[in-house]
């Protein structure tokens, strides 16, 4: 069991590790041993993730969303397995932490009277700058 928030945990049967070999420096070692994880977590069929925070999960992981509603989070960072696991389940978990978040709903204002007259009389000398900048009358 992984523990995100005080109400949200994610079961194990829900994530998946895969251990690849990891490319890189390492030697005979890499040839050798897989140390490379890939964790994939399967978010839509969660049930400890309300509807709102899998939107946003979906918004957040990116690239690492998979069409049947996964994520996907591929390490290979250390030479060890168990670094690389640890690694893994970290960044889901940041992830899951950030997706339950709600963002804050922007409010919003109008430019002040003040703050658009000094708009429109900056563009206007600006303007006037450039009108100088033509081709000069030969008179």
């Amino acid at each position: 069991m992984l523990r995100i928030t005080p109400n949200i945990a994610l079961e194990d049967w829900e994530m998946v590790e895969q251990f690849t070999h990891a490319g890189g420096p390492g030697g005979q070692n890499v040839n050798k041993v897989s140390t490379a994880v890939e964790l994939r977590f399967e978010a839509e069929r969660s049930p400890n993730l309300p509807g709102p925070v899998k939107n946003r999960l979906r918004r957040l992981a990116g690239r690492r969303w998979t069409k049947d509603g996964a994520v996907v989070i591929q390490v290979s960072e250390t030479r060890s397995q168990a670094r690389n696991r640890e690694i893994a389940r970290d960044r889901l978990a940041e992830l899951v932490r950030q997706a339950t978040e709600k963002p804050k709903r922007r409010i919003r204002t109008k430019p002040t009277r003040a703050s658009q007259r000094r708009r429109i009389e900056a563009k206007k000398q600006r303007g006037q700058v450039k009108a100088m900048r033509g081709a000069v009358d030969p008179e």
